[in-house]
Formats: C-alpha cells, sequence, structure tokens
C-alpha cells in the first residue's frame, strides 16, 4: 500500500503513524534500533502491512494485469492505484472528511521532522505543498505521482503509462480494492492489538 493507506491504518496513535509512514525509508535492524518504542511499533506495522498486501491473492490479479508490460515495478504501481480508491471512496473508510485527515497527518509528521529520515524530510513539503493525500482521490493525482516515481526510477519503468492501464481496467481494480482492502484493515487492527 502507498502512504495514505498506511497512515489510515496506524490507529490513533501519532508515533505509529509516523513509523508506518517512513517503513520503507527504514532499512535492517541498525536503523530500526534508532528509534523508540512505539515508533519502531509503527515500523514493524508498515512491513507487516507490505507482507500481507505482497502475498495477497487479490492483489496479484491487480499486479498480474500490469506485469507483462511494467514487470517488477507493477506491485508499486498497484500500490498507488490502492491509494486512488482509498481517497476516492474515502467516506466509506472514516468519519473524519479526507482534506481533515490529510492535514492532520501533515501536522503530525511534522512535529516529528527531527527523527524522519533525511529522504523523508526532503519529499514531505513537496507532499504537503501538493497535497498529495487528497488529490490522490482524482485521475490526474495519481498520474503525478506515477510520472514522479517514473523520473526517480534508475530504469525505463514506464509507470507514467499505468494510468491508461487504470483507465482501461478501472472497474477491475476497483473491485480488487474492495476485496482486499477490508481484510487489510482487519489484519492491521489484529496486528496492533497483538503487538502492544
Amino acid at each position: 500500500m502507498n502512504f495514505l493507506a498506511h497512515l489510515y491504518l496506524s490507529g490513533t496513535s501519532p508515533k505509529i503513524m509516523v513509523g508506518n509512514f517512513i517503513g520503507d525509508f527504514v532499512k535492517g535492524k541498525s536503523q530500526l534500533n534508532t528509534f523508540e518504542a512505539e515508533i519502531i511499533r509503527g515500523i514493524e506495522l508498515h512491513r507487516a502491512i507490505d507482507e500481507f498486501t505482497d502475498s495477497h491473492p487479490v492483489v496479484s490479479l491487480s499486479k498480474n494485469r500490469l506485469r507483462p508490460k511494467y514487470r517488477h515495478y507493477s506491485p508499486v504501481i498497484v500500490d498507488v492505484l490502492y491509494d486512488h480508491f482509498l481517497a476516492k471512496y474515502w467516506s466509506q473508510y472514516h468519519d473524519t472528511l479526507l482534506p481533515d485527515f490529510a492535514t492532520s497527518s501533515y501536522q503530525t509528521l511534522e512535529r516529528f521532522h527531527a527523527i524522519l529520515p533525511p529522504e523523508v524530510q526532503r519529499m514531505l513539503p513537496y507532499m504537503i505543498s501538493g497535497n498529495w493525500l487528497v488529490h490522490y482521490a482524482r485521475i490526474e493525482g495519481i498520474q503525478r505521482a506515477l510520472t514522479g516515481m517514473a523520473r526517480r526510477t534508475k530504469f525505463d519503468s514506464k509507470m507514467d503509462e499505468s494510468i491508461n492501464d487504470l483507465r482501461a481496467h478501472y472497474d477491475a481494480f476497483k473491485e480488487e480494492f474492495e476485496v482486499f482492502f477490508p481484510e487489510l484493515k482487519a489484519y492491521a487492527h489484529e496486528f496492533l492489538k497483538n503487538h502492544p
């Protein structure tokens, strides 16, 4: 899953939210152990979410639709596409309006700026000024996200072209997200309950 889903699945703890948000930028145990316990719990939640997602058969349907063209980038693309559906249908999953949730999330991340990995410190101002979390709800917002990711890859990923696949198979991706996401939400809830 991508940024919005990781923030959403963090529960009410700001420190878990921060840990879950930075999970992709913290490598190995040596980096992990530089953080306090509640941040570590968020990073571990992030890793558990990624593992659950990567092995889920419904997510595999989405990835396999993209794999012939995008190969090992297909899981990354699916993460972004699923954030689109979460943002677009946000009111089905959360009582707080998406713009309010986004603002609160940005404020939380800014409060912990000093402990954010350098890559996150550099990215966060762009995320806030572009209001990525809210703009994921629109096709144009997802296109910007995928184009930015394509620019940062070492090889020609063609991720920016995958917006055409989203348009062509919109209903199929949406149906797969709607089956998968409640299961992921339940899994994340259980993880937090069982890892105090």
